[in-house]
This record gives structure tokens, C-alpha cells and sequence, in this order.
């Protein structure tokens, strides 16, 4: 918290300096031939290679690393004692309830599956829970709602952690103290009957970005009966930037669609579109549709430049990835926007960039789009409007529509009123639903001191948070698989929130609350929601409308109009903004724990983050060329002074970085929070500044001399001068559809082996699957619904640090030429499946073997825990208990288990299954209609979050199925194929469509 962690000293031994200078003259030499995943590796270090060499991680022993050979001794001769006394001790008597009367919708084992919303930066997101006898274990996307098409992201999977955190709030407070409902409802009584005399003049409702069209309804009559009131919202990751821009261009306020399934040539101007955008995943099935390389004909794909100061998940995907500072981005609009014939004031900088950019924007009118990122000022915004509709882009591959909210207000200029009222007394009570300003509110508003000004202060929350501590009463909030509610889509599809069980903590939604301050006792949430639809007349029958609604996941007829259009010549400010001098601060959502929200979610804190595979802290972002000047090393910690406020923090090194630009992500540094995020990483709210929300210049860094260690899976494995990912260019692919097997050994026939000459013969199934790393975007959404569908523990940063991680699939980054500019690309790894599986012969009681459908399956009863398998395994994919991880579980935490899942204990080594539950359970149905399994019937995990389809699962005895097609693609190629373990999983090479005038 604070600072307080970076003064101590690292409890591993400190790692030797590295020579960048060294490191530069290294891939100098290498020409940009070979690919590489961390500074350590290309430098060589001893550590390193020790860490990578040994067979066994350091501090295999739980007590400490330089234990005795007596010591051990002494220990294992207690353990065996105690054990022998356990033997003869009587276990406690546990009893199996049965149902007295089974509910007739409930079959035991059978899971059941509920279409829902869950509202995630101020838009709802269609979801399908599983539900196990009332237990929410997983969470899918619903391919019926616009938003998800199927697919979900890392934090809609780890949603249904948060369900059962036990630090979630449990007691409704007043003062700190345990209270209730009732005397909540009686206070609010008395302070409505004092506030109807001035119609609340003094009363101001705080809230996030609001999705529910119930929710706002109720917030209106409020306002109507109490019309001296006030609605204030404010969400730190504001989208203030993009509605000033439409207004800018348009003159009021529209929402902007894109479909880049329509678009040959994109611009990303700090964009990451394919992430942090509110529609993410459908403009990333719709962006890896474009990218997909189909059979048949010349192969064709879309191109995209992209420009911003850190490297972003987009940013990866571009075939022309500028780094450049965030401040720099508007001139380098300007300078396109001239290009493209546009009067404004433009510079000369980056202008072979510009220039190729602007000829493919050329040659691809009506079929391009430019899009500014949420953090670049509304200037930006209004010159990328301006520029699509030059090139005639708007009505083709861009839409718009009026916005959602009856009146959209800038949120920053909302909160900045509200703390103006509250510091001059003006707020007699303030409600809030949700968010946390004290944390997350522009430092230099000082919320938290103009929030002991308020007479009555009330909070929903989920948790007890920072912002709870100056609050006279705290309710504790429903999650949303517990609440009935509605959700707005991006593009005005609604949604039924519908419960899966009943508040695990007596719960309360904010309807309920603002119900209450209506009218007393106030409403029930569903009657609420379901009154608010019925009073819409919408549909002819509202029963039958209502029931296809829970099912579906969506209400018909709710999709916003195309509202037409055109931006106004000179929309942009004529005076362009200065690019900051020296250092400038980025601010950037936390691709793992975003705005802090998910803070305490295990799962996601344990999420090696894209790009730098940091887990467990957040770091200050440097480039290669700052590190140098500075004399910085990865997890040296430096002090963060930003307009007169410091906070420290250690660096992480990144490859593509800008070279004046330090990125700091938000959402660490709580001070109140769960156990699971407590202590983890530096507070970056601190140095926001409310006219530098998204970044600024001036930042000045000093190097401390202290050290923090930073636990980044990236140094885990070597490449040892191995092409294990394989990237090419999409003309070389059309004039040689087979040049990517010259990137490689080549693969051994089926003599030349050490196992049985003669193939198995596979008379059922024989199961495959595909990962396509064209379109892969590194998203991470497949590692988290894995962890979520196979009971996957946290082992915590200090077991990570050990090279202990439990993850059945990981993401790995890799990059390929220059420290500051370097191509990067992502390589999805879950276990390969081997038909000739090296961990099978060196398992001494066959604990994993090959199935007769092609599975590489462990026995987990049988495994006593030599991992050998895994020394044997040249991916290093199989993970290892070396922990009891699930011991002190709460009964709550319990009813998360996938029940179709054995829970492993410690000393039991663990894999990929291919889902194989997933897999009975369609083999079932399939037997009992006397048919084979379907293609498509089955969907892995990792498959069914993926929100571009990079990976598809199926029977590669069936020359129809989807997973032979692209296995027979002349992109396919098996990762260490030269091994000759002949994986069941293998990879479509990546294809990049550089322009040829910047191909160098």
C-alpha cells in the first residue's frame, strides 16, 4: 500500500545488471532473425540460465532453501510419526443429505444454464451461467446478444470468483456498526421528510455509468419529485474524450459503431479497440474474420497502422505499430488529416508513416476506418471523424446513433460540481450506488476531505472500500448473478439480468435502493424491472414477450436507429496542442484488475498481464532507451513526481515503449480491499490529475536505490535458437502457400522413431484441436475460463516467482527484432496432446497415458508426484501441487467448484484434458440417440471464450469437421515438430501485410 512495499529489500538474491548497450549489439548481429521472449535471454545471464536449466525450481521445500540434510531428516521422521497416529484416529462423521423432495427442474449432476447480462464499463454484456443445484461455476457468452457473439473477456469469466469472495460485504452498516434494512429505511425516512421542504436541494446521487434503462427511469422520477436535486456520475475510466469529440464533429452527441468485418485498411490512433473498447469483443470477431486466411483462390487480409506510446493488445496486431508518445498522437492525426485534404494545422513528423498510411486510406475509401483512442483529447476524436468522412466511410463501415442516455453529461465536469457542492456545504445527503471516488477520483478533487463536509452519506457496495470508510451507512450490493436488473448493449439491445440464487449476504440492487428513497417501504427489484418493461408497450404480448426475453438474453426490438450524420468542416480546435517535453505519464487501465474493480479477484491478480507476464503488482511501463539514460533495471524502484505529487513504484522494461513515455496502470495500491489484493502494487490514482486524466508531461523520475521483486512468467523457459512460433508475410504465403515449412526442421517420418513404427489406429474418435495465431490477440480470455471450468487453485506471487504457476494454458510473447520497435506476437500453449508423449515413458506407475480417442490423460490416483513427466515435457505445460491450495476453503468458496471436475490435492501433477468432461458430456446424448457426436457439439473452455474463434476443438476422423480442415491448411505445423512427440494440438502460422514502401 502506498510506498510502503518498495523499501523493502527483495527476498531472492539480487539479480546481476543488465548491459542494454550489450543486448543491442546482440540483435544487431542476429539481423532480426530470431525471435526472442525476455532481455535476460538475449543477454544470457547466469541466473537466467539456471533458472531454465533446473530440473527442479529453487525452494522446492516449503520451509526454507538452505535446509539441512539433518533438519530434513528430523522433520520427515516427525511427519512419518504423526501420520501413523492420523491412522488411528477416528474421522469425523460427514452425513449425505438427500433431497426430501427433489424440485422437479433440478437433476443431480445435470448442469442447467441461464441467460444473463453483466454490465461492465457502462454497457451490458450478454452472458450464459451455468448453474449446478443453484451454484453459478461458469460463465459463457450468449451468441445471440451484439456484444459477446459467444465470446467473453478475462473478467467476465473471473465474475463468478467474485460471486463467492468471502471478503465481499456481509453485514449492512451504520457507522461501522452492524445494522439492518429496516433501520436504514427508517433514517431515510426522517432525512426525506427534511429534505422535501427545499424539494432536495441538498440531495445528490453519485453513480458509475448506468446501463439499467430501469435504473434511469427510477433516477428520473427522483428528480422529478425532488427537482432541486442532483444526478452526478463519474467512472474513472471515463469516455468524456470520445462524446466531447462527436460533439465536436457533429454538434450533439452520437455513439459511434464501427464493422471492421467491412474494413480492408485500418488506423488506430491510440485505439486498443480489440480490448478496453465497451464493444471489444465483437469489433474482435469482426477484425479476426478479416484477418482469417481462407482456402482457395489468393489469400487476402486486411492491414492496419497503429500508433501509441505502450504496446496494447492492438497494437501487437498491426502490421505497422508506431511507438510514440500519447501527446505526439494528435499531431500525427493532424498530419493525416492534411494528407487526407483536410485544412488543419500539420507537421512533418513520422511523414513516411503518414504517407503510407495515408495511400492505403486512398485506395481504400469506403472500405477503411479511423479510430482514436478514449484517452487522446476530443481534437483527435473530431480530425477521425473528419477523415472517415472524407474517404467516404460513414454509412459503410461506420455508423452512428443517437446515445443511449437521455442526457449525456461529462463526467468529469459532474464530479468535479459535486465536490464543489460538497466542500461548501451544500450536500446535506449523498447517495452513492457503487464506484469508489475517494480512491479513483482525480487526486487533486480531494473527494475523500469534501466527503466529511456531507452530513449523510450512503453507499452500495460490494466491498468495504476506501471510499466506505467516510460513509455513515454502507449496504451491502448483490452481485449481479444474484439481482434482477436490465442492461443496455452498446447498441441499445436490452437484456434481462435474471438471478441464479438467492443474495448469498442479504444483498440489496440499486433499484432497491432508489426505490426506497421513492417511496417506503419500497419495491421488490423484479417487480421493479418487470413493471419498468410492461409500462414500455413494446410488444403486443408482454408474457410471452418477458419469458423469450430470460431465455434469449435479449429483448427484440431495442436496437438503437442508424442515426444519419456528417461532421462540420473544421471541427477540430485549429490550435493543435503542444506534445509534451521530456517525460510524459500514461495512465492505462489494468488489462487484469481494470479500474481497480477487480482488485480481489485471485484469478485475475494471478493473470500474467499481455505483453510483460506481470502478475500479483502493477509497474512503472519504461523503454529500453529510458532505461539506459537512467541506469534502470527491471524492478529498481523509482520515485513518480507528477505535478507536485510523488509516488514510487517499480520499472519494468518494455520492449516498444516510447522512448520519453512511462505508463503507470490503475486499480493498485488499495488501502482497503480484500486479502487478495491487499498490499499488491502502487496507487496511480495518486498522480491523476483532473486536466490530466489519460496522461501529461512534465513527470520527473529520481532512482531510489532500492529494489522490489516483480514476478513476470515471461523468463520462465528458453527458445534455445527454436522458431516455436512461426510468422510470415502474406506474399510470401500467395507465392508459396508452402514457404512456412522452410522456417523450421523438418518434420521426422514415421520411421524415425523410438516408439512403435506402426500408428494406432483410431476406430472411435480422435480428438485435435487447432489454434489459429493469426487471429489470436493475447487476450488471456482463454486462460481464465480454463482456471474457472477445471478448478484451476491461486497459488499466490511468491509460488509464480518460483516458476510455480498452476495455469493449464498460457499466452506466451514473443519478440523479434530491435529493443525498441520489435515485432511482437502471442502464442496461446495448453498441453499438445502428443501421440508420442514423452511424459508417458518416464512415469513409473502410469499415471499419464494416451486414451483410444487420442487423450493425453492423467491419472490422478495414481500419481505420487516424481514429475518426471514434467522434466520430460519439452513445452512445459504439466503443473504441479506443490501445495495443499485448497484447504480453508469456506462453505460459500466450495459451491464454486465445477463438479465435473476432480479438485486436485497436493502432490498430484495436473494438465490440459481437452476438457474431457466437456466431452462426456456430449457423448452421452450422442449414445443414447444411437449417432456419433456432432461437429461443433463439443466447445472446450478455452474454445468457447475466445472472442476471435483463434482455437476450434474437434475429430480429426472426420475429414468434415472443421479442426481437419485448417489442420489441412498448408499454414498448419506442429510446435518442436522436429521432436517427433506428433501433438495433437498444432498452429496456423502468422501471416503480417506490411505495406512493401515500410516493409523494412
Amino acid at each position: 500500500m502506498n510506498c510502503d512495499p518498495y523499501k523493502r529489500k527483495p527476498a531472492q538474491p539480487k539479480e546481476p545488471r543488465l548491459d542494454l548497450a550489450q543486448i543491442r549489439a546482440r540483435l544487431a548481429e542476429l539481423g532480426g532473425k530470431q525471435y526472442w521472449r525476455c532481455l535476460e535471454e538475449i543477454a544470457g545471464t547466469d541466473s537466467f540460465a539456471d533458472f531454465v536449466h533446473r530440473e527442479f525450481p529453487a525452494g522446492v521445500s516449503e520451509w526454507r532453501d538452505d535446509i539441512s540434510r539433518r533438519h530434513f531428516v528430523r522433520i520427515m521422521g516427525a511427519s512419518f510419526a504423526l501420520a501413523g497416529l492420523g491412522a488411528c484416529t477416528k474421522q469425523p462423521v460427514e452425513k449425505i443429505v438427500p433431497y426430501v423432495k427433489q424440485p422437479p427442474e433440478v437433476t443431480p449432476g445435470k448442469a442447467l444454464y441461464f441467460a444473463t447480462a453483466m454490465t461492465f464499463g457502462g454497457f451490458g454484456l450478454g452472458v450464459i451461467a451455468t448453474s449446478h443445484e443453484g451454484r453459478p461455476t461458469k460463465i459463457e457468452g450468449n451468441p445471440d446478444h451484439p456484444a459477446s457473439l459467444g465470446a467473453t473477456s478475462v473478467f467476465a469469466q473471473a465474475s463468478v470468483l467474485d460471486l463467492y469472495d468471502p471478503d465481499r460485504s456481509q453485514a449492512l452498516l451504520h457507522g461501522g456498526e452492524p445494522s439492518n434494512w429496516e433501520a436504514f429505511l427508517s433514517a431515510m425516512n426522517t432525512e426525506m421528510a427534511v429534505q422535501k421542504m427545499t424539494q432536495g436541494a441538498k440531495v445528490r446521487i453519485l453513480t458509475q455509468s448506468v446501463a439499467s434503462p430501469t435504473l434511469r427511469s427510477q433516477l428520473q422520477a427522483l428528480l422529478t419529485a425532488w427537482p432541486a436535486a442532483k444526478w452526478c456520475q463519474w467512472d474513472p475510466i471515463t469516455r468524456d474524450n470520445v462524446r466531447e469529440g462527436a460533439r465536436l464533429a457533429f454538434g450533439q452527441i452520437v455513439e459511434t459503431h464501427y464493422q471492421f468485418d467491412k474494413a480492408d485498411m485500418i488506423v488506430a490512433l491510440d485505439s486498443d479497440f480489440l480490448f478496453t473498447h465497451p464493444a471489444s469483443l465483437r469489433y474482435a470477431r469482426q477484425f479476426a474474420d478479416r484477418r482469417r486466411v481462407k482456402q482457395g483462390g489468393t489469400a487476402t487480409m486486411n492491414r492496419m497502422y497503429a500508433a501509441e506510446p505502450t504496446p496494447s493488445m492492438t497494437g501487437v496486431m498491426a502490421d505497422h505499430r508506431l511507438p510514440i508518445a500519447a501527446s505526439e498522437i494528435e499531431a500525427l492525426a493532424r498530419a493525416l488529416a492534411a494528407e487526407m485534404g483536410i485544412a488543419t494545422a500539420a507537421s512533418d513528423a513520422h511523414a513516411a508513416w503518414v504517407r503510407a498510411a495515408a495511400t492505403d486510406l486512398h485506395q481504400h475509401a469506403g472500405k477503411s476506418i479511423v479510430i482514436a483512442g478514449e484517452g487522446q483529447p476530443a481534437s483527435v476524436h473530431a480530425l477521425a471523424h473528419q477523415i472517415n468522412e472524407s474517404l467516404g466511410n460513414i454509412g459503410r463501415t461506420i455508423v452512428y446513433t443517437l446515445v443511449i442516455e437521455p442526457s449525456p453529461v461529462s463526467q468529469l465536469d459532474s464530479l468535479r460540481a459535486l465536490t464543489n457542492d460538497m466542500k461548501s456545504g451544500s450536500v446535506d445527503l449523498l447517495v452513492m450506488l457503487a464506484g469508489n471516488p475517494v480512491f479513483d477520483a482525480p487526486a487533486d478533487l480531494d473527494f475523500a476531505g469534501a466527503l466529511e463536509k456531507v452530513r449523510t452519506c450512503v453507499r452500495l457496495g460490494a466491498d468495504e472500500n476506501e471510499t466506505s470508510r467516510y460513509c455513515h451507512w454502507h449496504i451491502p450490493a448483490a452481485h449481479y448473478l444474484e439481482s434482477w436488473s436490465d442492461a443496455l448493449a452498446f447498441d441499445g439491445t436490452a437484456s434481462i439480468v435474471q438471478p441464479l440464487l438467492e443474495p448469498l449476504y442479504g444483498g440489496k440492487t440499486a433499484h432497491e435502493v432508489i426505490d426506497a428513497l421513492l417511496r417506503q417501504p419500497g419495491g421488490d427489484a423484479y417487480d421493479i424491472v418487470r413493471a419498468y418493461w410492461a409500462s414500455r408497450n413494446l410488444f403486443p404480448d408482454f408474457e410471452k414477450s418477458w419469458r423469450q426475453a430470460l431465455s434469449d438474453g435479449v429483448l427484440p426490438h431495442t436496437v438503437l436507429p442508424v442515426s444519419p450524420v456528417t461532421p462540420a468542416a473544421g471541427a477540430a480546435n485549429p490550435n493543435p496542442a503542444q506534445a509534451a517535453q521530456g517525460l510524459e505519464l500514461v495512465f492505462r487501465p489494468d488489462p487484469a484488475t481494470w479500474d481497480g474493480s477487480f482488485n480481489n479477484n485471485g484469478w485475475l491478480q494471478e493473470l500474467a498481464r499481455p505483453i510483460t507476464k506481470l502478475t500479483w503488482d502493477n509497474a512503472a511501463l519504461i523503454s529500453p532507451v529510458l532505461a539506459e539514460r537512467e541506469r534502470l533495471q527491471d524492478g529498481d524502484v523509482i520515485e513518480l513526481n507528477f505535478r507536485n505529487r510523488t509516488v514510487s513504484a517499480p520499472v519494468c522494461i518494455v520492449p516498444g515503449q516510447a522512448e520519453n513515455s512511462v505508463t503507470v496502470h490503475l486499480g493498485y495500491g488499495r488501502e482497503r480491499t480484500g486479502r487478495v489484493g491487499a498490499g499488491a502494487g502502487f496507487n496511480a490514482y495518486a498522480l491523476r490529475a483532473s486536466d490530466a486524466l489519460w496522461h501529461g508531461g512534465g513527470l520527473q523520475i529520481r532512482k531510489t536505490g532500492a529494489t522490489y521483486p516483480l514476478s513476470m512468467t515471461q523468463k520462465y523457459h528458453r527458445m534455445e535458437g527454436r522458431d516455436i512460433i512461426r510468422v510470415g508475410l502474406l506474399d510470401e504465403f500467395n507465392a508459396n502457400p508452402r514457404f512456412i515449412d522452410a522456417l523450421a526442421e523438418p518434420r521426422p517420418g514415421k520411421e524415425e522413431t523410438l516408439y512403435n513404427p506402426k500408428e494406432f489406429q483410431y476406430r472411435g474418435y480422435k480428438w485435435g484441436m487447432s489454434i489459429d495465431l493469426n487471429v489470436c490477440i493475447g487476450c488471456n480470455a482463454c486462460t481464465i475460463a480454463c482456471q474457472a471450468e477445471n478448478n484451476i487453485p491461486v497459488v499466490g506471487k511468491d509460488q509464480v516467482a518460483r516458476g510455480r504457476d498452476m495455469q493449464w494454458i498460457r499466452v506466451d510473447s514473443y519478440f523479434r527484432g530491435s529493443l525498441d520497435a520489435p515485432e511482437i506476437d502471442h502464442q496461446p500453449v495448453p498441453c499438445m496432446h502428443c501421440e508420442n508423449a514423452p511424459c508417458e515413458l518416464v512415469c513409473p506407475v502410469g499415471a499419464t497415458m494416451t486414451d483410444d480417442e487420442g487423450l493425453n490423460v492423467q491419472v490422478y490416483n495414481r500419481c505420487i508426484g516424481t514429475r518426471y513427466c514434467s522434466n520430460n515435457c519439452p513445452y512445459k505445460v504439466r503443473r504441479f501441487n506443490f501445495l495443499e491450495f485448497n484447504a480453508g476453503m469456506t462453505l460459500v468458496q466450495k459451491m464454486m467448484k465445477n463438479p465435473d471436475v476432480t479438485v486436485r490435492s497436493r502432490g498430484v501433477m495436473e494438465k490440459c484434458t481437452y476438457c474431457t468432461q466437456r466431452i462426456n458430456a456430449a457423448r452421452i446424448p450422442a449414445e443414447e440417440a444411437d449417432r456419433k457426436i456432432r461437429d461443433g457439439e463439443i466447445v472446450t473452455a478455452c474454445q468457447a471464450a475466445c472472442p476471435t474463434g483463434a482455437i476450434v476443438f474437434g475429430d480429426l476422423n472426420d475429414p468434415d469437421s472443421r479442426v481437419s480442415k485448417l489442420k489441412a491448411q498448408p499454414l498448419d505445423y506442429w510446435m518442436l515438430g522436429e521432436l517427433n512427440t506428433r501433438p495433437r494440438t498444432s498452429y496456423l502460422a502468422k501471416l503480417r501485410n506490411p505495406n512493401p514502401e515500410l516493409k523494412s
